[in-house]
């Protein structure tokens, strides 16, 4: 019994071993490598050839799918021909069972400890600290790696061909493993650059500032309905002009009731047409719709809607009260680090 469990558990290290080869190659950072690898960092360098092109990476990610496989199938097979042996005897005196149906019992229980337990430790936990720590987990694994790539190039060699083929039938082609970076790396990335001469330090800002965009709600770049200048629908027509000829603002925000309930909004150029054609007209007349949105909605979001819906601005919106408007220029100026104004200004 101690060697078949001595058995089990190289078995799951073997696939643990694998899946952490196959994300830690996927997400390691190829700039961070290389500059390992010309800082004299050996397993660096050994591994820098498997990252710097798609197709050797390709056969790295091959032959790590190769070892998972190969080690979860003589995971079962050795439990199966070990513990579930010895422990068949066992059951058959403990449940008053028969050998056959003794074994097929304990099998079976076998098997599912074992998925579990392979699951777990062999899949999960690696691919968890491999995603964690791509570059340890790359460079820990690139001897064991290097080893199977020799081993298994018989069957990459085959089943990548058997893959391309079976991909043009379906009318597709095979794509490559990419990178994957985390929103620190890219910004190390950026950072490196600038200290390389290759972005001007503002480039690098506005770079800083577009990836971090996603991380702004709408909620934190409107402005709220105390600092907006509003017209009431019902307002009078001198009313009206009188606030349109005071404010600096281009469109201003239109309300019924509660100045959280907005309508929409005015145009200052639609209410001087129809005032040049038709003389005084009322609100109604004049108000158009406005886009409304989520509070926690992202602000590269807010972008792509207003472009989708070509507007300039929207109301943030939360259980049908207004909470303020948002504008293209507030995105823009997260964005850009600059006093762009608010788009009633425009």
């Amino acid at each position: 019994m101690p060697s078949a469990l001595l058995g089990i558990a190289l078995f799951v290290f073997a696939n643990a071993l694998y899946v952490a080869a196959e994300f830690g190659a996927v997400g390691a950072r190829r700039s961070r490598i290389r500059r390992m690898a010309e800082d004299g960092n050996w397993l660096a360098q050994r591994l820098l050839p498997f990252i710097e092109t798609p197709a050797a990476l390709d056969r790295y990610v091959g032959a790590s799918q190769i070892g998972i496989t190969l080690s979860s199938l003589m995971l079962g097979a050795f439990a199966q021909a070990t513990i579930s042996v010895q422990l068949a005897p066992l059951a058959a005196n403990w449940f008053s069972l028969d050998p056959r149906t003794a074994l097929s019992a304990t099998s079976i229980v076998v098997l599912v400890v074992l998925t579990a337990i392979q699951l777990i430790l062999g899949e999960l936990m690696p691919k968890a600290l491999a995603l964690q720590f791509p570059t340890q987990a790359a460079l820990g694994t690139i001897l064991p790696m290097q080893w199977s790539l020799v081993i298994f190039w018989p069957f990459l060699w085959l089943l990548n061909g058997m893959s391309t083929t079976v991909l043009r039938l379906l009318g597709s082609t095979a794509t490559s493993h990419g990178h994957l970076h985390s929103p620190d790396e890219i910004e190390l990335l950026i950072a490196e650059s600038r200290d390389g001469g290759l972005l001007e330090p503002q480039e690098q800002q506005r770079l800083h500032r577009a990836l971090r965009l996603g991380l702004r709600s709408a909620r934190d770049l409107m402005v709220p309905l105390d600092r907006l200048t509003m017209l009431p629908f019902d307002a009078p027509w001198e009313a009206t002009v009188r606030t349109v000829l005071t404010s600096p603002f281009s469109r201003l925000p239109i309300y019924r009731g509660d100045r959280d309930q907005l309508i929409g909004t005015l145009r200052v150029k639609d209410l001087v047409e129809r005032y040049v054609a038709e003389g005084p007209v009322g609100l109604d007349r004049l108000v158009r719709p406005v886009v409304r949105l989520a509070p926690e909605l992202p602000a590269d979001r807010v972008l792509t809607l207003l472009r989708e819906r070509r507007t300039h601005q929207a109301v943030v919106e939360s259980q049908g009260r207004a909470l303020g408007l948002i504008t293209i220029q507030d995105v823009l100026a997260e964005l850009l680090g600059a006093n762009v104004g608010h788009a009633a200004k425009v």
